[in-house]
């Protein structure tokens, strides 16, 4: 799995390695799905603080397209953390409705000979 990490913060850019490594432990069952993601950390307010740090996750995936989560926090890591978490029950709702036939519609005619 190719993980992209953006960040134009200098507290974002340390937490590359640790994003990368979180992406890929969360994604380690549906990586066959998720070829390629894409973390991007952004502080929204600035310096002012409060719940700011944003966490926009986009994984390209084989069969559901392109899932694209983001998620506001009070640091970085919280944020991450339930981006991901956020990610791996999308993914796994896709798989479902993939792998679920449709219901068809049976009708109670008498077979005549």
């Amino acid at each position: 799995m190719q993980v992209i990490f953006e960040s134009r913060h200098h507290d974002g850019s340390e937490l590359r390695e640790q994003a990368v490594a979180r992406v890929r432990f969360a994604m380690r069952r549906l990586s066959a799905l998720v070829p390629r993601a894409k973390v991007r950390l952004s502080d929204v307010n600035g310096p002012r603080g409060g719940v700011d740090k944003r966490c926009q996750l986009a994984l390209s995936t084989v069969g559901a397209g392109e899932v694209v989560i983001t998620t506001l926090a009070q640091d970085w890591r919280t944020a991450l953390d339930l981006s991901l978490g956020r990610a791996t029950r999308a993914l796994k709702r896709a798989l479902r409705r993939q792998q679920k036939p449709a219901r068809t519609r049976w009708t109670s005619r008498a077979i005549e000979p």
